[in-house]
């Protein structure tokens, strides 16, 4: 008997001899085929409603996040050589910063929408965000000298003075100019980039690091906040320091920080404390888990590193798929069931491993059923307005568990958006290209195509 005949032979049995739910025992029905009572949705996600939850998100996203400026009266400057005389400047004013570490995932899960689906709205939206931020910048600049000390919109951009304002949206701006936009960022590149090599405060042998909320302190987000860029970079230059730096980084963070008995990273590190707190913050082990994924697909195959970064993505990959819950989510605290389920690391981990994947570093019969349920739950927290529920807010450090497990969720937390969009795309392409099905009420993934309607290898039916 087929799978979907097999179905269709419980319905219409117990609606044919009346039998009731409650009523139904081994004799009388095919019980393993009774399909169970998900909380999340169950099964394998379809491409057309995945750009249905891209498409809500586009539209909230592109009607609440203008590019313009306006001077202090609130009146909008479109040429920007007014703004000489203007004494303040500020963005126009929506749900979102446009300049933002946040916003650069956004930025590249935009550009990620339109290379899977063709649909060029989504790259346009980056495109039209950046070159907005480059006609602005020289400007800005003489506005600077006109008013020294008057902090504007692109303070963080002229004077990044953190990896969080450097190495997220240097990463998309290398992205976009990648994908095709010639709009002049290559300044506001630099500028970040030498943030990255030469400006940020780093430990003796190169890691880097900031000094709080303690002196000496590695925060598990820096990875992600420098390492794209550098490998970015890396592709962009055809100079090969920017990965040896990044592959640095990698491997002297995970020293420190990675739980090899539990498959994930802590969150925090500190110089001269002799025990570590061993919070596992679920956004952090995924901006982890997303920057090794990113970097292996620039890194050299002929390069040293290479292998260790693969294994050590291989590793968090099979840790964080061991603390799923049944949901689909993962908690704020991965090994904390009693933490609440977190959206932005739900979509992270998604995205990391549906590309990890795509990419052959990870074996889809395994962790393809993972993301399916992971998109699934990822999924029903997009709201009919196109927003993103059940985020944690941002995040500083600490060592203490309530301090994790209070944090506030918001619809307007940034960090939410730019994931959601990125998953939703990866898993896109995931459909594309291997062969789900569903056997025996399981989702499966098979190294062929397999007929619906025909029998799965190595299965009786």
């Amino acid at each position: 008997m087929k799978t979907i005949a097999a179905l269709l032979s419980v319905l219409l049995w117990n609606s044919a001899t009346g039998i009731r739910a409650q009523d139904r025992t081994d004799s009388n029905t095919p019980l393993h085929l009774v399909q169970p009572d998900y909380d999340t949705e169950y099964g394998i996600p379809r491409a057309g409603d995945i750009t249905g939850v891209l498409d809500r998100i586009y539209h909230y996203l592109d009607a609440t996040t203008p590019a313009r400026l306006l001077d202090a009266s609130g009146k909008e400057l479109t040429d920007f050589s007014d703004i000489l005389s203007a004494d303040r400047l500020r963005l126009g004013e929506g749900d979102f910063r446009i300049i933002s570490y946040e916003w650069g995932v956004t930025y590249a899960g935009m550009l990620l929408a339109t290379e899977v689906t063709g649909d060029q709205k989504y790259a346009a939206y980056t495109f039209d965000r950046l070159k907005f931020l480059a006609g602005l910048r020289p400007h800005v600049i003489e506005f600077e000298k006109r008013h020294p000390g008057v902090r504007h919109p692109l303070t963080s951009v002229l004077h990044p003075r953190a990896l969080d304002d450097a190495g997220s949206m240097c990463a998309a701006m290398i992205k976009a100019e990648r994908a095709g936009l010639d709009a002049g960022l290559n300044p506001m590149i630099q500028t970040y980039i030498n943030h990255i090599i030469h400006n940020q405060f780093r430990l003796e042998d190169g890691t880097l690091a900031r000094n709080r909320p303690q002196p000496n302190t590695l925060w598990l987000d820096d990875l992600f906040m420098s390492v794209p860029a550098l490998a970015q970079m890396g592709k962009y230059t055809g100079d090969h320091r920017y990965f040896d730096d990044a592959v640095k980084q990698v491997m002297q963070f995970a020293e420190r920080m990675f739980v090899e008995e539990k498959g994930l990273f802590m969150h925090g590190w500190v110089m001269g404390m002799e025990e570590h707190p061993a919070y596992h913050w679920a956004r952090a082990n995924g901006w982890a888990v997303m920057t090794l994924v990113e970097l292996l697909e620039l890194l050299p195959a002929d390069h040293p590193g290479h292998e260790d970064v693969l294994r050590l993505l291989q590793k968090h990959i099979r840790g964080l798929a061991g603390y799923q819950s049944p949901l689909g989510f993962w908690h704020q605290l991965l090994d904390r069931n009693d933490s609440y389920p977190e959206t932005s690391a739900t979509a992270i981990f998604t995205y990391s491993m549906a590309r990890a994947i795509n990419r052959g570093y990870v074996d889809a019969k395994v962790y393809g059923p993972v993301a399916c349920l992971a998109w699934n739950a990822v999924a029903s927290k997009v709201n009919e307005k196109g927003q993103v529920e059940g985020t944690c807010v941002g995040t500083g450090m600490g060592f203490d568990p309530a301090f994790y497990y209070y944090r506030p969720i918001s619809v307007f937390a940034a960090h939410g958006y730019g994931p959601v969009i990125l998953a939703g795309a990866e898993m896109i392409e995931l459909l594309k290209h291997t062969h789900p099905r569903m056997n025996d009420s399981a989702v499966q993934f098979y190294d062929r195509p397999v007929d619906a309607e025909g029998p799965i290898f190595g299965v009786e039916e």
